[in-house]
């Protein structure tokens, strides 16, 4: 819904204005390395880290003009920021498209694989499935235990309405369904061809490296997008295989980086 209306109470947030590269003044110097962190003015005009997960749930940012949509399933919507880009539908049955505008700079943790050390995802007795599905049925299940797994991720999104094709990866061009990826470019060029070798056959092939996450870190981290549906739920939501990506180069590519 682009205005807020009974049950849908989940505030969806454009970029904030205050939201800038800083160092925390409370950071000692040693520490000050690296990226800036980012960063806001607190009431007395000192620089902090800028408002966690919880906190911007608690309405650190309410009321200050920045949503643009608001939405009936904070799990849902947690899921969705972690993807990046999605669709919301209104009870009309009208569609709006949003996408990542940015994110506040906070500790992105992966709550799949901290459900997993807890014994609650898994394939033995009394486990939920380890699929997003498995996931969120366990966090509708147990509610108050799952707000606060899903706060452990500190990250937040912050979103626009998309009006032309898309979504828009990090290259700023639309991203395809089985056709683009999402790696971490400190290893993997943008735009660099990357062909997986996989234990799980619909994935395998060639696919090209568009886009990045808060959530892919390494060299082997790859993200594959599906697009949106029914069908795309399902198979994304169970996405998790293991093998080898490799980035295709033209020839005579690594013989000039050593050479230099």
């Amino acid at each position: 819904m682009r205005t807020r209306q009974p049950g849908y109470d989940v505030p969806v947030y454009a970029m904030p204005s205050d939201l800038v590269r800083g160092w925390p003044d409370d950071m000692p110097a040693s520490e000050r390395t690296g990226t800036q962190p980012l960063v806001r003015k607190d009431r007395n005009g000192k620089s902090v880290l800028y408002y966690d997960r919880g906190e911007i749930e608690d309405g650190a940012l309410a009321g200050r003009g920045l949503e643009i949509a608001w939405v009936k399933d904070p799990i849902e919507f947690f899921f969705l920021q972690i993807q990046g880009s999605g669709r919301l539908r209104a009870p009309d049955g009208s569609v709006i498209r949003i996408g990542y505008a940015g994110q506040n700079g906070r500790e992105y943790v992966g709550i799949g694989s901290v459900m997993r050390e807890r014994g609650l995802i898994g394939t033995g007795p009394g486990q939920y499935a380890a699929s997003m599905q498995g996931m969120m049925q366990y966090l509708r299940d147990n509610p108050r235990d799952g707000r606060e797994l899903m706060r452990l991720n500190k990250s937040w999104v912050f979103f626009r309405v998309l009006t032309g094709d898309g979504p828009l990866g990090a290259l700023s061009v639309p991203v395809r369904r089985e056709s683009s990826v999402a790696a971490d470019p400190r290893f993997v060029p943008l735009g660099a061809p990357v062909f997986l070798s996989l234990d799980r056959s619909v994935a395998n092939g060639l696919w090209i490296a568009q886009d990045t996450g808060g959530a892919i870190k390494g060299a082997v981290g790859i993200d594959t997008f599906w697009g949106a549906g029914t069908e795309a739920r399902q198979i994304a939501g169970g996405m998790s295989g293991r093998g080898q990506p490799f980035i295709l180069l033209p020839q005579g590519t690594l013989y000039r980086l050593g050479a230099n």
